[in-house]
């Protein structure tokens, strides 16, 4: 398949083993958390399990694709608005940049903007380091984002 361009640009984000202790000894699996966008404003994240590595990421992968999401993005590459999201114990600040900028953020939050196509943004995590909560809560703020015209349609501007 020669010339066949992927449509969206995976992101691992984590691969964690975890030991089930039983009466033999121990059992050893593997979770994976993956992002996955087209650089054009979609993204998701997605979780996947399996006994091997690449089985884990393939399944992220599958259940990153069901998760996505819109992103409003500007043309200066960033975000519309400032925003601060809590969703369990993460806390997410996503303020926008000016051009030139690049992103700004912890590893968790800097691939998932990546593969959602933001350049240009300042993201801060408060609180919690869990990068399964960080995921979720930026991933929350992301889709809460509303672009100028929405909210002028919402006031009857427009």
């Amino acid at each position: 398949m020669i010339g066949v361009e992927k449509e969206f640009e995976e992101q691992v984000i984590n691969i964690s083993r975890v030991t089930k202790v039983v009466k033999g000894g121990r059992r050893f699996r593997f979770s994976a958390l993956v992002a996955v966008g087209d650089k054009k404003g979609r993204v998701g994240i997605g979780l996947g399990k399996s006994n091997e590595v690449p089985e884990a990421i393939k399944k992220a992968i599958q259940k990153a694709k069901k998760n996505l999401i819109e992103v409003p993005i500007t043309e200066d590459g960033t975000i519309p608005h400032p925003i601060e999201i809590k969703k369990g114990s993460g806390r997410v600040l996503l303020k926008p940049a000016r051009p030139g900028t690049g992103i700004i953020a912890g590893n968790t939050a800097r691939s998932i903007l990546e593969v959602c196509g933001i350049n240009n943004i300042v993201a801060k995590s408060i609180g919690s380091n869990n990068m399964h909560n960080l995921s979720h809560a930026l991933l929350k703020a992301l889709a809460s984002l509303r672009s100028k015209e929405e909210i002028l349609k919402e006031r009857g501007l427009m």
